[in-house]
């Protein structure tokens, strides 16, 4: 069952949605860059989703100082793709943004936003970030700007080949770097499923399936934390594997729907596929994963022999990373010993040198 506090407007610009479970620490800093925003025509939805700590108490403070802030409250912990749907049901606005409650952003980005959108209509903005890495203690180590170009596409051609660049870029898995039009939702009827991980990339996948114009603003203005400690990527996931290579063979049908099945396309893909692999064979290396050296071994045989993996994993070429090179150099000798050496290697300096395992990472 769902509650609400609050006072709903008249039809906003946008709506921003930001789901929030056990972020008490950060939801006052979320909320107070969306009330600084120089655009001010917004409403906001804090999704309070059954959170034990006092993130309700401090999100209804938040709404009572500020009549566009609404609180939806979930009585049970339903997840973040439930929260999203809720957001999305409940959403007055033109165009809607989803923001972490974790994160920060610029005061200019909705007013950068609806700039693109009065200049050039579309069913999509997509806008930068900075990945911000912090330590154990909290102190920001590095950061890690992706910037687009400026440009607006209505050409379906064009969108589909811009998609692969944002999968190669690994943007277009996320949802808070992107703003979208609320009707397009409704008419396609289109939902978060519930599943792990990848529920933004499944999600834009649907919403961009058959989109015919794209806006790409040329700044950075969401802040994306990568913490140390307490982030969802740092958690082990028994299914990372099962998981990430649904992900790959979505967005290979959905370039295959476009008529793009082509040497480039695969060299992308597999690439990408090739990073989860990796990261699939470090993962088997933790004591959670309870995997002998004889069940990495045969799970290394079992993606060898699938098909996905001897369509994409030959066309694969790194473009950037060196270690991702030298791991599909392995991959395509089909050796077992070398990737799973390989695996093992990286798990030592992920374990032992987190921050550096963050930095090569970043490399892409």
């Amino acid at each position: 069952m769902m509650k609400r506090s609050g006072t709903k407007l008249e039809r906003p610009y946008f709506t921003v949605v930001m789901p929030s479970y056990k972020v008490e620490k950060y939801l006052e800093k979320a909320v107070e860059c969306i009330r600084e925003q120089t655009c001010p025509d917004w409403e906001l939805l804090i999704v309070e989703d059954g959170s034990p700590d006092r993130t309700g108490e401090i999100a209804k403070r938040l709404a009572a100082a500020d009549s566009r802030i609404q609180v939806l409250r979930h009585e049970e912990n339903r997840g973040l793709s439930e929260a999203r749907n809720t957001g999305i049901r409940e959403a007055s606005g033109k165009y809607i943004w989803f923001m972490d409650p974790d994160d920060t952003a610029d005061a200019d980005l909705l007013e950068r936003v609806r700039a693109s959108f009065e200049e050039h209509p579309a069913k999509l903005a997509v806008f930068g970030h900075a990945e911000e890495y912090f330590d154990n203690g909290g102190n920001l180590n590095y950061s890690h700007v992706i910037m687009p170009k400026r440009n607006h596409f209505t050409d379906k051609d064009k969108i589909h080949e811009y998609v692969m660049r944002m999968e190669r870029e690994t943007v277009y898995g996320y949802a808070w770097n992107k703003v979208y039009s609320v009707d397009y939702i409704r008419e396609k009827e289109l939902r978060y499923e519930t599943v792990r991980l990848i529920e933004d990339i499944v999600f834009n996948v649907e919403y961009c399936m058959d989109i015919d114009s794209l806006n790409t603003l040329d700044c950075a203005p969401y802040h994306y934390a990568k913490r140390m400690e307490g982030s969802l990527t740092t958690k082990f996931v028994p299914d990372y594997y099962e998981l990430h290579r649904r992900r790959i063979s979505m967005l290979y049908e959905q370039q295959k729907y476009w008529g793009r099945d082509t040497e480039e396309v695969r060299s992308v893909l597999g690439s990408l596929y090739g990073r989860y692999i990796l990261s699939a064979l470090e993962r088997n290396c933790d004591k959670r994963a309870k995997m002998s050296r004889r069940k990495r071994r045969t799970f290394c045989k079992e993606v060898f022999g699938d098909p996905l993996f001897q369509r994409l994993i030959p066309a694969a070429a790194a473009r950037d990373s060196r270690m991702l090179a030298l791991a599909l150099q392995c991959m395509k000798k089909r050796s077992v010993f070398l990737c799973t050496s390989f695996g093992r290697a990286v798990h030592i300096v992920r374990t032992y040198f987190p921050m550096m395992y963050s930095k090569v990472k970043s490399e892409r």
